[in-house]
């Protein structure tokens, strides 16, 4: 087998970090590797639509970005934040069908794409894979159950804790304050809360010093003692 370019050897290492490829050998991390394609995104730019035929995937290298849906009387709300590391899109590799959400960029994102016709090449000349991919999406359709079968039986203020401590995971880079670019309004969104409770209780963690809230962004300084009130 051919010798990896460093970009294909840094391009394994981010795909090892996706839980939908971890499970692969390095043979086949290397074949995923070899069609995987740089993208480039600026901050506020739209990857896809909703409704949109999907056939790519994408996997971010640095950045931020998110998912949204929109109702059709102007609301809309956020369903996912991803950081590097993040993959979306993946049910593309498999079915093909339209995009359910928009994913838009948040800060100037670099990432990687997958298309799905290329995937389909490498799962049909290598069988084995198939059966890895399907048994880690199974396992990300598990942990979803698990997640809203928990969310339906926490207090707003333990959703909120959870969906702020989500995020200090995806954006930590090392030990100390971690800032998260977000509102209240967004993040009232991917805790299922109303934006006045979210508000209330981030008041309450700035009082006790685990946050310091800003204009469009949270700094959490005690990542241990927010989850403090995830139950």
């Amino acid at each position: 087998m051919g010798v990896m370019s460093e970009g294909g050897e840094d391009t394994i290492v981010l795909l090892r970090r996706v839980p939908v490829f971890s499970t692969l050998s390095v043979e086949d991390l290397e074949r995923v590797a070899r069609v995987a394609m740089p993208r480039r995104f600026e901050s506020g730019e739209v990857v896809f639509k909703e409704g949109d035929e999907g056939s790519t995937c994408y996997i971010v290298r640095s950045g931020r970005a998110r998912a949204i849906r929109e109702h059709p009387d102007g609301r809309s709300i956020t369903l996912a934040h991803f950081g590097p590391g993040d993959i979306f899109g993946e049910m593309a590799m498999l079915d093909g069908e339209k995009r359910s959400a928009t994913v838009e960029t948040t800060e100037g994102t670099e990432a990687i794409a997958i298309l799905s016709t290329d995937m389909h090449r490498l799962l049909r000349q290598y069988p084995d894979m198939s059966v890895k991919l399907i048994a880690s999406l199974g396992q990300r359709l598990r942990d979803t159950n698990e997640r809203l079968a928990r969310q339906s039986f926490q207090t707003v203020q333990s959703r909120v804790a959870a969906a702020l401590s989500q995020l200090v995971t995806a954006a930590r880079e090392g030990e100390g304050d971690v800032v998260i670019t977000t509102t209240q309004a967004e993040l009232a969104q991917l805790a299922g809360s109303s934006r006045e409770s979210a508000s209330r209780f981030l008041a309450v963690l700035e009082r006790a010093g685990i946050i310091t809230q800003g204009r469009g962004r949270l700094t959490v300084h005690d990542q241990a003692a927010l989850e403090r009130y995830v139950y």
